[in-house]
């Protein structure tokens, strides 16, 4: 791929650690822009560094953005490799187009990635359970207060090296499941990685912290009934013998990190039902011994095990508030294949260095 390589003339010191998540970002980033006339032009990796914006531009008045999340790790073998970002190509293919955005091709996208982590190679931590965390996202940056479609654009990647999201283990949390306010409803956006999906669940975000929760389960917007997604993961539950999962059909995000849990449990032999499942049978497997283990999937804790469950002052706890073991070994299981540690069968790394 042509870019032009602007060189900064300081470089950055780097965080030796505690990383945190999103509080250092490297020397670089990746920029370029979109017209209807010229297409995707000026492709550049330039000094990180402030964006200057009219106060009219329409991202701040009309909210016409996306983003992605995914990560570069530095394998054991010594290669860093990326995981599935054909996948995060194709869902911001796909989100872009919901919001009425121009497309990237998912070899720009995936090799504008690559071309910036050749760069900031030296930013990758090697820590355990340490990574670069890569943000690409888009954005209207045209001038205007009518409510259109906007003619230009602006993507743009940045990296922050992150740190282990579980330095003494993984441990469960607290979910608070709420039952007044809806993140998502058929046929809008949920299924969308844009900002506005998660500016709509701070609300419940800030009421679950305040009861004590880590995070928010979110039902259905339409009943207020079934089980979707908790905040900034995937969930699934099992059940008896079963894997039980809210269905990719316009109000949960299609998360590379669910599909590849899926694809681990089918080959483990576990029966998978996507379906919309109510809370109030979610509460009474609960209550009853047959919710066996819960857990959360996404890109930042790969697996987040639920301990705890709270919805109308009624409370479930998980696997006596213990990590169950199914829920680690899929964790040792995907983080072995990120981190080549184990073998990919799959083909999911994607090679970098």
């Amino acid at each position: 791929m042509e870019f032009e390589f602007i060189r900064r003339d300081k470089m950055k010191e780097k965080p030796k650690d505690n990383l945190g998540f999103g509080k250092y970002f490297t020397d670089y980033m990746f920029v370029m822009e979109y017209n209807e006339i010229e297409g995707w032009h000026n492709k550049r990796i330039m000094p990180y560094g402030d964006i200057t914006i009219d106060p009219a531009t329409m991202v701040l008045h009309y909210a016409q953005e996306t983003f992605e999340g995914l990560k570069a790790y530095r394998g054991k073998d010594g290669n860093i490799y990326l995981f599935r970002p054909y996948m995060n190509a194709k869902r911001f293919q796909n989100s872009n187009e919901r919001m009425c955005m121009p497309i990237i091709d998912e070899d720009l996208f995936v090799g504008a990635i690559k071309e910036l982590i050749k760069v900031e190679r030296d930013w990758i931590p090697s820590g355990d359970g340490e990574s670069l965390y890569i943000r690409p996202f888009m954005f209207t940056n045209e001038s205007s207060l009518g409510v259109h479609v906007a003619d230009t654009y602006k993507f743009m990647i940045i990296l922050t090296p992150v740190g282990a999201y579980y330095p003494q283990g993984v441990n469960p949390i607290k979910i608070y499941v709420e039952d007044k306010f809806v993140r998502a409803s058929v046929g809008g956006t949920g299924y969308v990685k844009c900002g506005g999906n998660y500016a709509a669940s701070l609300v419940g975000q800030k009421k679950a912290e305040s009861l004590g929760y880590t995070q928010v389960l979110w039902l259905d917007g339409v009943h207020r009934k079934y089980v979707e997604e908790v905040g900034s993961m995937n969930v699934m539950f099992l059940i008896d013998d079963t894997i039980v999962t809210a269905p990719i059909d316009g109000t949960v995000l299609p998360g590379v990190t669910r599909d590849s849990i899926l694809t681990l449990l089918k080959d483990m032999g576990y029966k998978i039902e996507e379906r919309h499942m109510s809370i109030d049978e979610l509460m009474e497997a609960g209550h009853t011994g047959r919710l066996k283990e819960a857990f959360g999937t996404g890109t930042a804790a790969v697996i987040s095990p639920i301990g705890e469950l709270y919805y109308k002052g009624d409370k479930v706890t998980i696997n006596n508030f213990e990590t169950g073991d199914l829920t680690h070994k899929l964790y040792e299981t995907l983080t072995g294949i990120q981190w080549a540690k184990i073998d990919d069968k799959y083909n999911w790394r994607e090679r970098v260095l």
